[in-house]
């Protein structure tokens, strides 16, 4: 046993020997030896998790030096010059428009960075279905795009790989990899027996092993080469796929892997078995026209029985509603089983089997740089693409499925030299036509279009999985994607029998999806099925058409379009014959799809716009085009009937499919081509044949009666107006669109563009997307190519993104320039292109806005008419349309009708009705007399006009009419005798009936009957007997039926007299529009100006119309005069008729309550703007002084508030009290303050980070805890403020409410179910009248205003009395308030306050939920609101006057709340702070065992605090003489603090020298009031205890390099005292309505200095006051000042510097700031998206970035939860209590979470349009667009998220 003893052995050593044998001349013992090793170790029996084997082929592979050594040795010899990375789904990936050849064409991001593309058109996308980097390859793009690594030819300097070196790979490898194959082989069972999971397990198993094989690829071209020998050595796979003889497992696993080759080919082993008849049969009933379709395209294959219809056969299998088919086609191999020869092959086909596991497909894409591979693989894959789609439809994951095997393919077919060579060798276009063949056969149905019984039609089953979920997208987009190569297009164009075949697959998709209508009651299921049949017909269907159509453009392709039209003829003739299809269509029946119509039509418009050949030549016969127009047309009514609401019972999805039909990425390929082939119709056939054809199929040929009543057999009279108005419609497009017609390509994309910009303004992506272009994404004319920008700047003018005042954010808009809507505006192209009716008039509510400003036009305007461009020749015949007879009758009869007020008539239909005119005046016909029939009475029983010619026909009068009309019809005469003849009837002067002599007029007056005369043409031109044409009229009009009781009444026929023209009609009508009665004087026409006439209302359409026919014609001009001079004013309507007088009436009353609804719209909106002015300045928390409620307070006797719900007005009161409607909220804002006034930037690399040390938070909790430690809890907890974090902002939007109001109306919201985003349980709500947020109710005090004089008086009491006054009213006990409702509402505000921030943020005491921490508490809710209310106003109080937010401040009101809550709380006198700052207490000697800690030294407290505790703990309200006692005692302490804070920046030397010459100074007269003085004075006492000087005097002398002016001095010492000057400033505003002065910024002190009354008056010029002349001392100044100092001194345990640190507490914080972002999005994006979270250490699904800190989070992820809260929600409530901004780096946007809401705020990133990119879809580059970021910070900072984002929803913890 050789093997055993090698396997003992180290490995590495074996291995060594072995490769030593094998590299000697006669190497077969080594051979052997190793065979024998592999035997042992390569052995399929054992399970494959075993990690030995592995180690084995490692070890043996490298030769005996370690893998990793090998690894790079091999990579030295690495000759590929392609990148060829490959990447799976949601990898980042760019694309290169400007570089790419392919439009597939992918770079990794390395590659895209290391590569040139500024300037180019590029955007990054996430990739779906996965792909490979295409860098180094020149036939996918541009070499000018290659990155630097890529770009060198690396392949010429490479050394050749020495023979040795690969020489075990190349022994070992090929058993290793048959090894996996024969474990894929035995885990194999087929998946109806296995359930899913064992297929995964098998692959858990191997995934070590082909991970293996994957980074073998990866070791470069050397490695690659060798892989590829082994993979396609045909030899080789004889050898060893069969296995030895001897080895029973390996032959079980053989016979496993042929039994799995069994059902591989298309038809199945067992199927073929079946009888040929069988086999054949159709199932459904007879399918004869499916076979010929199918049947025999191709030359049969011998193998094939001859195709006989075998009835019997046919029956047996008749009852199934499905149909298979069987098709011979050329390549029965396609059909058969397959056959491997290589490893690659039988690889290939378990990566199938497998369903393309994701480790397999990466392996067998990583070896693509490899060229021999390539084109191996490719053949390969080509032969098993049968193979693939019948996997593929089995599998129950086809969505990953699909996008694996397109991950693949695009690789492969990509490539124009492969696809090609494909093509040619592997018959690829047969395999890929057949394959989609035999897909779709699994779902036919039989058609029920047309003749529901005999129809012999398939089509395919829109319900199907198969379509439903778009399981044929990846063969479908392969297809696409070789037919954009040209030579293989060219290829499929010339083979005439594969043309054949992918005709009868198009017919598959001819009338599927078909709609009936519902005629009695709503439909109960309503079927979604549309959305698969339009993305079918889109990508099976059209895409593929629009790949050929770019290969047909030039003259030389010709041949092709002649041979794609004949076959879509034959095939629609098939289909037409199939259907059962004669002369008319089935009622009641839709179907959207006619793929077969839409291949005529376009290949029809390109051989005619592009080729050059003759239309004639490719038209069909007359009865041929009669049937093609049927279809389209019938589509055409029904969009009219859904929209006229007909179809409603079949619900809403119809509605669906008619916008889909229109939509932008369907238009170009359904409706256009539609409209286009019913212009070619047009053109063709006879005019009044086709005029009566559409009012028939528009069901309105009824309502084209002369008689004011008519009967509609088939519809509902609310209906006939739509669909009048439809036909009307439809016409004016049909005759006026030109887009195929002779536009050129640039004049379609103007058109386009004009008619989206004029519906609305648009953002350039949106713009983008609404332009039709080739749906066909290959097609090379990518959107967003240079024409499309040169044509947007033309057109349209570019509205930056503005920001609103409502904090909706706008985007960069386009919007049309001026004179396109002066010139280029065409309301029929908008009605074309709109999905929704309500843009159609948004385009006109627009255009009217453009005519008022410019002043064109000021009341309502009528779409303008557009001058069209010029019919293309062969297009000439669509004029006749418009001069055929029939159309003019029905212009005639409807302008008649019009001007007699006939019912269901519109300004709509005027309009089109004159546009049809005014079309018909500009294209003439050029008079070819021959073509006019010689005499029309012969057939035509009506002499309505002599000639077809409009212009002829306009001036023709028309005397009388026969018309049939109920008998109840106002023309229908009662009286017996015809002798009334000359009596006016009962209709009024101008239609007199004659009833005496009405048999000789008979002959001149005109029948109406379109119908017949349509049915008769149809019939003449078909050839058929005409005794049917009598027949075909419809029967109503026989009046010889029997009537069933209860039906309309009879029709009798009736002769009106008319003696109108349609000229005469016009000018009646222009009068009757102005309502004036000669408004035409004759000789009007000589004064009009024709450029004034271009836009306005009807009565400038009918005189543009009357000036364009004059123009044209004398006689036209004649005429006019005539009728204008003796036109007689018309006869009102006559009053007796009762009709008329009640539309007359209704007329009036309509008229008056339009009058009186717009007088109500502007008194609502009147009042609505004051109510807004008053109430909605949310937005603006900086612009509008009011008054506000301090001053008046104090004013008036009592105040009166308003309550918003009840409407009443009163004071507040003990039993029934108001309060301010407030939001609190927790706020975090204060504490992110920083020193610095530049914002931090956001870290975008590894180096970067962001240091919260720094912040106003972090520094108080610092300073709080050090206290903490070595003082009294209760004193430290008076010496500091919190709230910095987590403070509680309180704010109000003003209005106020009784408390007992507000409960019921909680109530009311409780019950009321719709809550729109907030929870009333957690008492939120929104106020009763201005809708702001709100989540609490502040009580107001009843006011006290009668004292208010004497609180204000200014007293001469000296200094000293009122220390004196102000420490006995802090002994004053606190008087409990009177048990009432007012405090108990108070004492739930407080509750509502404590419950508004977390527990964290309130307890900073030793002993919890002590009353020292409820007061530290409460008085820092007041210090957080006013330093808010500083931060608001910008930091300072330089810009005066009462605060922004004065009238809607609330700190009055929450000040009587806090302080009632502290009086409750007294301060020990013992430990008063009042008598340390006003007195000199004698110091007890401290016992040496004092448990007791000290308190808290003077100079160590935080002056604010002490000002809030002071003003809190007094009794309200407190006199102002009071306050500014307090505010000057507490100035002295400030002023000391910033002169020893001063003094430890000094160098020693420095203090030296200041001690001294300060020292001179203590004995002057004023010495208290000279800093000079005091600074001596307060360094010599700290230096008595050297500690504090000592920590600091080395750094100083570093620091200090500049020398301290006296000015320098003074300037610092201001500074550091302003911030409690401010405070007290606004504190005095708010207790008591003191205005506040502006001033400039220099004068800040000494105004507030004045303010708060601690100098008399300003000095001049104000800058030169000194601070420390505003100090007034209560007893001797240095007295007081040592035994300050001597409190800092006696502390003994204290460390030197930690009493730096107490001593110096700089007072000073910057504006708080959001973090500052880079410019360019995509630092952020490449940085963070692929970073690890620095919880759980894995890279984020979707990470976001908190703008505020800084930190790196993971959105929604489960990985970071803890106790069931997502990581932004936990960062929110520990970075902002409760409020976070986040930015999702997946998506470029901003969420707010607020609480337990959250909302998306939208993007700060921009790209170049001023457009977001949600989600990064378009990938375009991104910029910081700094409005928004400044709008976004000062939201932030002024706590308004909450009014200004509207769109909030809970967030379950979840984000």
């Amino acid at each position: 046993m050789m093997a055993a003893s090698l396997l003992r052995r180290d490995k590495k050593a074996t291995a060594a020997h072995l490769k030593a044998d094998l590299n000697r001349t006669d190497n077969s013992s080594g051979v052997r030896q190793l065979q024998e090793l592999l035997d042992v170790v390569l052995n399929p029996e054992k399970p494959a998790a075993d990690a030995e084997a592995l180690d084995w082929c490692k070890c043996l592979i490298a030769g005996g030096e370690g893998f990793d050594e090998f690894c790079k040795t091999v990579r030295s010899y690495d000759n590929a010059t392609l990148c060829g990375l490959v990447w799976t789904a949601n990898f980042v990936a760019y694309r290169c428009r400007t570089c790419g050849i392919s439009p597939c064409m992918s770079l990794c991001a390395e590659c895209f960075n290391n590569g040139d593309h500024t300037g180019h058109d590029f955007n990054m996308f996430r990739s779906q279905a996965g792909g490979a980097c295409d860098c180094g390859d020149s036939n996918v793009m541009r070499e000018s795009g290659f990155c630097r690594r890529h770009r060198l030819r690396t392949g010429e300097n490479i050394p050749s790989i020495p023979r040795d070196l690969l020489l075990m790979s190349e022994m070992v490898l090929p058993r290793f990899i048959l090894c996996i194959i024969q474990y894929l082989r035995d885990g194999y069972v087929e998946p109806d027996t296995s359930t899913e999971r064992d297929l995964q397990k098998v692959l858990q198993q191997l995934e070590p092993q082909i991970s293996f094989l994957e980074e073998l690829t990866k070791m470069g071209g050397a490695m690659r080469t060798v892989l590829t020998k082994i993979l396609t050595n045909q030899q080789a796979f004889k050898e060893l796929s069969m296995g030895q003889e001897e080895n029973l497992y390996a032959k079980k696993n053989y016979d496993k892997y042929l039994s799995a080759l069994k059902n591989s080919g298309l038809v199945s082993v067992e199927e073929k078995g079946q009888s040929a008849a069988a086999d054949v049969a159709v199932g459904a009933e007879g399918g004869a026209g499916a076979m010929v379709l199918l049947g025999n395209s191709g030359p049969g294959s011998p193998d094939e029985p001859s195709k006989e219809e075998d009835q019997d056969g046919g029956q047996s299998v008749g009852q199934r509603k499905r149909v298979k088919l069987s098709s011979s086609t050329k390549d029965p191999c396609i059909i058969e089983s397959l056959k491997h020869k290589c490893f690659l092959e039988e690889l290939l086909f378990w990566t199938i089997k497998y369903e393309f596991p994701q480790k397999m497909v990466t392996f067998l894409l990583n070896m693509l740089p490899d060229q021999d591979y390539k084109i191996t693989f490719t053949k390969t894959f080509v032969q098993h693409y049968a193979f693939i789609m019948k996997t593929l439809m089995k599998s129950h994951e086809s969505d990953t499925m699909s996008n694996r095997i397109v991950h693949i393919s695009v690789q492969l077919f990509s490539n124009e030299e492969l696809a090609r060579h494909v093509t040619e060798e592997c018959q690829l276009l047969d395999i890929m036509v057949t394959v989609l063949l035999y897909m779709m056969e699994s779902c036919l149905i039989k058609s029920e279009l047309q003749d529901e019984e005999n129809n012999r039609h398939v089509v395919v089953n829109c319900s199907e999985a198969l379509l439903k979920n778009n399981t044929y997208w990846p063969l479908v987009s392969d297809f696409i994607n070789i037919l954009s190569h040209q030579s293989v297009a060219k290829k499929f164009l010339e083979d005439h029998s594969l043309l054949m075949l992918w005709m009868s697959f198009v017919s598959f998709f001819q009338g599927m999806n078909l709609n009936k209508r519902e005629l009695n009651e709503h439909v109960e299921f309503e079927s979604q099925t549309y959305y698969a049949a339009f993305a079918a017909e889109l990508e099976a269907c059209a895409q593929p058409m629009w790949g050929l159509l770019t290969h047909c453009k030039v003259k030389e392709t010709q041949e092709y379009t002649k041979t794609v039209v004949r076959y879509c003829l034959e095939t629609l003739q098939i289909w037409f014959d199939a259907i059962g299809f004669i002369d008319e269509p089935a009622p009641n029946q839709v179907t959207f799809h006619l793929p077969l119509h839409r291949y005529y039509a376009m290949f029809l418009s390109k051989a005619v716009k592009c080729q050059g050949l003759d239309l004639d030549s490719l038209l069909p016969d007359q009865e041929m085009l009669m049937k093609i127009m049927v279809h389209p047309l019938q589509i055409q009514a029904c969009l009219s009937e859904i929209h006229s609401n007909m179809w409603v019972r079949n619900g809403l999805q119809i509605k669906g499919q008619a916008m889909t039909y229109v939509q932008s990425h369907f238009c170009n390929s359904m409706i256009d081509p539609d409209i286009y082939l019913l212009q070619v119709c047009a053109s063709r056939l006879d005019p009044d044949y086709f005029i009566s054809s559409v009012f028939e199929r528009f069901k309105v040929v009824d309502l084209l009666t002369m008689a004011s009543q008519h009967q509609n057999a088939v519809l509902d009279s609310e209906q006939e107006r739509p669909m009048l108005e439809g036909a009307l419609t439809f016409l004016v497009i049909l005759t006026s669109l030109r887009i195929h017609l002779g536009m050129t390509d640039d004049e379609i994309l103007r058109a386009e563009m004009v008619s989206q910009l004029c519906m609305n303004d648009r953002t350039h992506s949106a713009l983008l997307d609404l332009i039709p272009e080739n749906p066909n994404p290959k097609s090379g004319i990518v959107p967003g190519s240079c024409s499309f920008e040169d044509m947007l700047s033309a057109v349209a003018d570019f509205k930056a993104p503005v920001f609103e005042p409502g904090g909706s954010m706008q985007q960069g808009m386009y919007t049309p320039k001026a004179e396109v809507w002066e010139k280029e505006f065409d309301p029929i192209m908008v009605v074309l292109r709109t999905v929704y009716r309500r843009d159609v008039q948004s385009a006109m509510d627009r255009y009217a806005a453009f005519l008022k400003q410019f002043g064109i036009h000021t009341g309502n305007p009528w779409p303008p008419y557009k001058e069209r461009t010029p019919l293309h020749p062969c297009y000439k015949g669509l004029i006749r349309l418009l001069h055929c007879k029939t159309l003019h009758i029905v212009i005639f009869t409807l302008l008649y009708k019009i001007w007699m007020d006939h019912q269901n008539m519109s300004e709509h239909v005027l309009c089109m009705v004159l546009y049809l005119i005014e079309l018909g005046l500009d294209n003439q016909i050029q008079d070819n007399k021959e073509d006019e029939e010689p005499c029309i009475e012969e057939h035509c029983h009506d002499s309505w006009f002599p000639g077809t010619n409009l212009l002829s026909n306009l001036h023709h009068v028309i005397n009388f009419v026969r018309v049939r009309v109920p008998e109840t019809a106002p023309e229908v005469k009662r009286e017996a005798p015809p002798s009334t003849s000359t009596e006016a009837s009962s209709y009024g002067q101008n239609s007199r009936r004659l009833s005496g002599n009405w048999r000789e007029n008979l002959r001149e007056a005109q029948v109406f009957s379109l119908v017949a005369e349509r049915r008769r043409k149809f019939q003449e031109i078909i050839n058929r007997s005409t005794t049917e044409a009598t027949q075909a009229v419809r029967p109503k009009s026989s009046s010889t039926r029997w009537v069933p009781p209860g039906t309309p009444p009879q029709l009798v026929t009736e002769i009106l007299e008319i003696r109108e023209s349609m000229l005469s009609l016009l000018i009646k009508l222009h009068q009757k529009m102005s309502s004036k009665q000669n408004s035409l004087s004759p000789s009007w026409l000589e004064d009009v100006k024709s450029n004034r006439l271009a836009h306005g209302d009807g009565i400038t359409a009918i005189e543009r119309i009357l000036t364009k026919a004059a123009t044209r014609s004398c006689q036209i001009k004649r005429s006019i005069q005539d009728i204008c001079g003796k036109v007689c004013p018309p006869v009102p309507p006559k009053k007796n008729s009762p009709t008329d007088k009640k539309a007359m009436d209704k007329e009036e009353r309509r008229q008056r309550a339009r009058e009186r609804q717009q007088k109500l719209l502007a008194e609502f909106a009147s009042r609505q703007k004051s109510f807004m002015e008053t109430a909605m300045d949310v937005e603006s928390p900086d612009i509008e002084a009011a008054m506000d409620l301090g001053a008046s307070e104090v004013m008036e006797s009592e105040i009166l508030y308003d309550c918003v719900i009840c409407g009443q007005s009163g004071p507040s009161t003990e039993d029934r009290p108001t309060g301010l409607v407030v939001l609190l909220q927790a706020s975090s804002v204060l504490g992110h303050r920083c020193k610095s006034t530049e914002p931090k930037n956001l870290p975008t690399s590894d180096e970067e980070h962001v240091y919260p040390a720094d912040t106003c938070g972090a520094a108080n909790d610092v300073r709080l805890t050090l206290m903490q430690r070595f003082f009294k809890d209760s004193s430290c907890l008076q010496s500091v403020s919190i709230g910095w974090d987590g403070g509680v902002y309180v704010q109000t939007c003003g209005h106020t409410l009784h408390i007992d109001c507000h409960k019921s109306y909680m109530e009311s919201l409780r019950n009321d179910q719709v809550l729109q985003g907030f929870s009333v349980d957690k008492g939120e709500f929104t106020c009763p009248l201005c809708r702001q947020f709100a989540n609490s109710v502040l009580p107001c005090r009843p006011g006290r205003g009668t004292e208010a004089g004497t609180w204000h008086t200014p007293t001469n009491k000296k200094t000293s009395v009122l220390v004196k006054e102000v420490e006995e009213l802090q002994e004053k006990p606190g008087l409990f308030p009177t048990e009432s409702n007012l405090s108990k509402e108070m004492e739930l505000v407080i509750k509502d306050i404590k419950n508004t921030t977390q527990k964290k943020y309130m307890d900073y005491g030793r002993n919890p939920g002590s009353p020292d921490n409820d007061f530290l508490f409460m008085y820092s809710v007041a210090r957080t609101n006013l330093e808010l209310e500083l931060v608001h106003r910008g930091g300072n109080l330089c810009s005066g006057g009462a605060s922004a937010a004065a009238k809607r401040s609330c700190l009055n009101q929450l000040f009587h709340v806090l302080a009632m809550h502290m009086r409750l709380y007294s301060i020990d006198s013992a430990y008063n702070p009042w008598t340390k700052l006003t007195q000199i207490v004698q110091i007890k000697e401290a016992d040496s065992f004092d448990e007791e800690r000290p308190e808290v030294p003077m100079l160590f407290r935080d002056v604010p605090s002490l000002l809030i505790i002071f003003v809190l703990t007094m009794p309200q309200p407190l006199r102002k003489e009071h306050f500014t006692c307090v505010v000057k005692m507490l100035y002295n302490l400030q002023f000391t603090q910033a002169l020893a804070a001063l003094s430890t920046k000094f160098s020693s030397e420095e203090r030296q020298a200041w001690s001294t010459s300060g020292a001179l100074k203590k004995n002057a007269a004023n010495s208290d009031k000279s800093f000079e003085a005091l600074l001596s004075h307060v360094i010599s006492e700290l230096s008595k205890d050297k500690s504090v000087y000592k920590v600091n005097s080395e750094e100083a002398t570093m620091l200090s390099s500049s020398v301290w002016s006296p000015q320098s001095i003074e300037f610092s010492l201001q500074q550091f005292c302003l911030p409690f000057l401010r405070l007290s400033c606004l504190l005095q505003h708010h207790l008591y309505g003191d205005n506040l002065t502006g001033c400039l910024e220099e004068e800040e002190f000494a105004s507030l200095a004045v303010c708060l009354g601690l100098l008399p008056s300003a000095p001049q010029p104000a800058n030169t006051l000194q601070s420390a002349s505003c100090l007034e001392w209560p007893v001797n100044t240095f007295d007081l000042v040592t035994q300050w100092g001597a409190e800092v001194k006696g502390l003994s345990q204290i460390h030197a510097e930690e009493s730096l640190t107490l001593l110096v507490h700089d007072p000073q914080w910057a504006a708080p700031r959001l973090l500052q972002l880079p410019d360019n999005y995509n630092i952020i994006f490449q940085y963070y998206h692929r970073k690890a979270c620095s919880a759980c250490k894995k890279v984020p699904k979707d990470p976001a970035l908190c703008l505020v800190c800084g930190a790196f989070v993971c959105l929604k992820g489960v990985c970071c939860k803890q106790q069931g809260i997502c990581e932004c929600v936990l960062h929110s409530q520990h970075c902002g209590a409760a409020t976070g901004i986040f930015l999702l780096i997946n998506a470029s946007v901003i969420i707010i979470i607020r609480g337990h809401r959250f909302c998306l705020w939208g993007s700060v990133y921009l790209d170049a349009h001023g457009e977001e990119d949600r989600d990064l879809r378009r990938g375009k580059p991104l910029y910081l667009c700094e409005e928004r970021y400044r709008v976004l910070e000062q939201q932030w900072v002024s706590h308004t998220f909450d009014h200004i984002n509207k769109r909030w929803g809970p967030h379950y913890n979840g984000l």
